[in-house]
């Protein structure tokens, strides 16, 4: 298994080299990046903003169930509008 050594020692070689190019100070995301985080931050708070528009709508008041409002005549029986379950 020398070979494996020897090949992983040299792409180690040529990775240390290529790093050594690479100027940290030219490598930043630009305006490009900025700009694609900006829509991004535009897009997310205009959901928001919609979303909390819609659950304001929203009637958590639920209707009542066709079965419990003919449920009265079931009441005056003495049983419930509601299947036993068991």
């Amino acid at each position: 298994m020398p070979d494996m050594s020897a090949s992983a020692s040299l792409a180690m070689t040529n990775l240390v080299t290529l790093a050594k190019e690479v100027d940290e100070d030219k490598v930043t995301p630009g305006v490009l990046g900025f700009i694609v985080f900006a829509v991004m931050a535009l897009a997310v708070w205009g959901l928001m903003k919609s979303m909390n528009r819609h659950m304001g709508r929203v009637d958590f008041k639920e209707a009542p169930d066709p079965a419990e409002a003919s449920g009265k005549d079931t009441a005056e029986t003495g049983t419930s509008g509601k299947a036993s379950q068991g």
